[in-house]
C-alpha cells in the first residue's frame, strides 16, 4: 500500500501506533528510563510505621489526576531495608498495575510505594508530558482487560507499552497546556471544598437555632419526629423478576441503584413493576421522602416521581403540617440527625434503620414554616453554587480529555 493510498497528510508518517507527525518517534517505555518496584513492610512490626519516609498504596491516588497523591503513612529506613520496597526518587512516574490498575501520578517527593506500583524514572523526557501519555495508554489497557479475569499487568507488559514521542520542546508545550487545564480543575475543586465547608458551618448554625436570620424571633420547639410525620417501610414482591414489566401500566420500581450519593431528588428508575407487584409493595408519591435503611444509612431523597419501594427503603409522608419540604431535607441531612442514627446503631456491627428508630428522632425546629423556608432558601443557594462548580469542573475534565486525545497523538499540533 502506497503512502498516497493511505491518505497520509503532508508532514506525517505511518507508524506502529498509526499516523503521527514526521518528526515524532515511537519508543517502548522500557527504552526510556529506570524502573522500580514496590512492597509493603510488615504491618505486624509497629515500629516500621513511625518513620519519616512517605509510603503510599494504590488507594492514595485518584484516576485522571497526575498531581493528586495522598500521603498519610510514613515508614522507617529499617522498614525499607527489611522489605521489598525501595525509595522512589521525586518526579518519578507512579503507575498502578494491580489493585486500582490504570492510575498514574508524578511522585511529589522521594517516597516508597506498595507492590501495586511500577515506577519509572525517565531519562531525557518531560516528566509531565510522559505521565499524561502513559495515563492515556493505560486507559486503553484497562478498557481491554475490564470484564476479564485479569486483575493487573506485569512489569514486562508495562515496558512493552509504545508511546508516540514528539521532540522535547513540543513535549514541554503540550505539558504546559494540559497543566493549565489541570489548574482550572483544581481551582474548581478548591471552590467546591470551600463551599461545602461553608454549607456545613451554616447548617450547624441555622439548623440548631444558634444563628437566626433577620426578622425571626421566638423560641424553637422540641418535637419527636414520629409525632409529626407518618413513616412506613417498603415492601418487596418476590421473586421480583416475576413482576418487572415493560408495559405502559407499569409503575416506577425505585432501587438504591437509581440514586447517586449526592443527589437530592429521585427523578427516574431503570425498572417498573406491574399492577400485581404494586399490590405487594409500598406506593410512594411525588414529594415523599425515602431513606435507605441500610446502604446509605439514613440519607434522604425527595421523590419527583410516583412509584413503589422495596423493604430496603423507609418512606416519610404527611409532614407538611410541621415541616417545609426543603427544610426537612436539610434537617435530615444534618449532623444532629446523623449523630442520633449513629447512637442508635452503637454496639451493632451492622448500621441499619427501621421505622421505630427514625420515629424516635428528637428535633428542634422553628415554630413558623416561614423561618424554615428562609433557612432552606439560604442553604439552597449554596447547594446551587456547589452544583454549578461541579458541573464546571466536569466540563473542564471533558475539555481536557478531548485535548489529550488530540495533542498526545499529534492530530493537533502546538506552536513552539
Amino acid at each position: 500500500m502506497t503512502l498516497q493510498s493511505k491518505n497520509i497528510p503532508v508532514g506525517y508518517k505511518d507508524s506502529p501506533l498509526g499516523i503521527i507527525p514526521q518528526e515524532w518517534e515511537v519508543k517502548r517505555l522500557g527504552e526510556i528510563g529506570i524502573f522500580y518496584g514496590g512492597g509493603t513492610p510488615s504491618k505486624s512490626i509497629d515500629e516500621y510505621w513511625h518513620g519519616d519516609i512517605p509510603w503510599i498504596s494504590s488507594a492514595d491516588l485518584i484516576e485522571n489526576d497526575i498531581y493528586w497523591c495522598n500521603i498519610n503513612r510514613f515508614i522507617t529506613l529499617e522498614a525499607v531495608r527489611n522489605s521489598s520496597t525501595q525509595i522512589i526518587p521525586q518526579n518519578s512516574i507512579l503507575i498502578v498495575t494491580r489493585v486500582g490498575v490504570g492510575k498514574v501520578a508524578v511522585a511529589p517527593c522521594d517516597l516508597c510505594v506498595s507492590q501495586d506500583y511500577i515506577c519509572l524514572q525517565n531519562s531525557g523526557m518531560n516528566t509531565i508530558f510522559l505521565a499524561y501519555e502513559i495515563m492515556q495508554r493505560m486507559k486503553n489497557i484497562v478498557s481491554q482487560i475490564q470484564g476479564t479475569s485479569i486483575k493487573g499487568i506485569s512489569i514486562n507488559e508495562v515496558k512493552k507499552i509504545q508511546l508516540p514521542l514528539p521532540p522535547l520542546a513540543e513535549q514541554e508545550k503540550i505539558a504546559e497546556i494540559l497543566t493549565t487545564w489541570d489548574k482550572a480543575i483544581e481551582k474548581q475543586t478548591q471552590l467546591i471544598q470551600k463551599l461545602e465547608l461553608r454549607k456545613k458551618g451554616l447548617m450547624q448554625q441555622l439548623l440548631t437555632g444558634k444563628k437566626r436570620l433577620p426578622g425571626f424571633t421566638g423560641e424553637w420547639k422540641k418535637v419527636k419526629f414520629g409525632d409529626c410525620v407518618e413513616i412506613y417501610r417498603g415492601g418487596s414482591p418476590r421473586p421480583i423478576e416475576r413482576f418487572i414489566t415493560n408495559q405502559p401500566d407499569g409503575i416506577n420500581w425505585i432501587k438504591i441503584g437509581d440514586v447517586k450519593p449526592n443527589e437530592k431528588y429521585i427523578n427516574r428508575t431503570e425498572e417498573r413493576i406491574d399492577p400485581e407487584g404494586v399490590i405487594r409493595s409500598r406506593q410512594v408519591y411525588v414529594g415523599d421522602f425515602i431513606l435507605s435503611n441500610s446502604m446509605s444509612f439514613g440519607r434522604p431523597y425527595i421523590l419527583n416521581i410516583d412509584g413503589c419501594i422495596h423493604d430496603g427503603w423507609l418512606v416519610i409522608q404527611n409532614y407538611h403540617t410541621y415541616f417545609d419540604k426543603d427544610f426537612l431535607y436539610y434537617m435530615l441531612c444534618s449532623e444532629n440527625v446523623m449523630a442520633q442514627y449513629v447512637g442508635m446503631a452503637a454496639g451493632s456491627s451492622v448500621k441499619n434503620l427501621n421505622k421505630e428508630k427514625v420515629a424516635s428522632l428528637l428535633l428542634y425546629i422553628p415554630k413558623t414554616i416561614e423561618e424554615q423556608q428562609a433557612i432552606a432558601k439560604l442553604l439552597d443557594v449554596i447547594d446551587h453554587q456547589i452544583e454549578f462548580a461541579i458541573c464546571r469542573r466536569k466540563k473542564f475534565y471533558i475539555q481536557k480529555n478531548g485535548l489529550m486525545q488530540q495533542l498526545l497523538t499529534g492530530k493537533k499540533r502546538v506552536r513552539i
